[in-house]
């Protein structure tokens, strides 16, 4: 890649980000935005905020871990939001390239090491193809055939989470989220 597309691809990231910085509130949320969103976009096998610390500040990892910390896990913003800023911005380049053509519903799961993660079981997760410790979040999407948006999503409780009033009271997990299975919250949520 040369220089030029490298900047051009620089501009659109932080044009991106700024837009959705326009809706997570205060101001001083922005540079944990962009540096969460840059840490999904770099390389690395885990997407967790701390070895995205390493990547984004590696001369300031301890304050980076703390600051992407308290942005995913407490600073307040509508999720609702943010989807809707995604779909205003994405959603015309898209339809420029040709008419939606479908609806998807799918569930995706991410493999995690650990058990404290919201929804960590073990279950079935696509991307290793057998049942493993993982996450699983149920989203709707629409698409043409040269793109696809995720317009909606959810995370899928599984019962041992949905039925464990400890784990659902440290995590913070709203009493209205109840266990369903994955085929019944595909139909209900969206």
């Amino acid at each position: 890649m040369d220089h030029l597309e490298s900047n051009a691809s620089r501009l659109r990231f932080e044009a991106y980000v700024d837009a959705l910085a326009s809706v997570i509130g205060h101001a001083d949320r922005t540079v944990p935005l962009h540096d969460y969103c840059a840490g999904l976009l770099l390389p690395g096998e885990r997407k967790s905020v701390e070895p995205m610390a390493a990547l984004t500040a590696p001369a300031r990892t301890a304050p980076k871990h703390q600051s992407l910390l308290h942005f995913v896990a407490n600073a307040p913003w509508s999720d609702e939001a943010v989807l809707a800023k995604i779909r205003h911005t994405v959603l015309p380049r898209i339809e420029a390239l040709g008419a939606i053509e479908a609806s998807i519903v799918d569930d995706t799961g991410f493999p995690k090491k650990g058990k404290h993660s919201v929804g960590v079981a073990r279950q079935y997760c696509g991307q290793l193809g057998k049942q493993d410790n993982c996450q699983t979040v149920v989203s709707l999407s629409i698409a043409n055939h040269h793109a696809s948006l995720p317009i909606a999503h959810r995370l899928y409780l599984p019962e041992s989470w949905a039925n464990d009033p400890d784990r659902r009271s440290k995590a913070k997990v709203p009493p209205d989220v109840v266990f369903q299975t994955k085929p019944s919250s595909r139909i209900r949520q969206f």
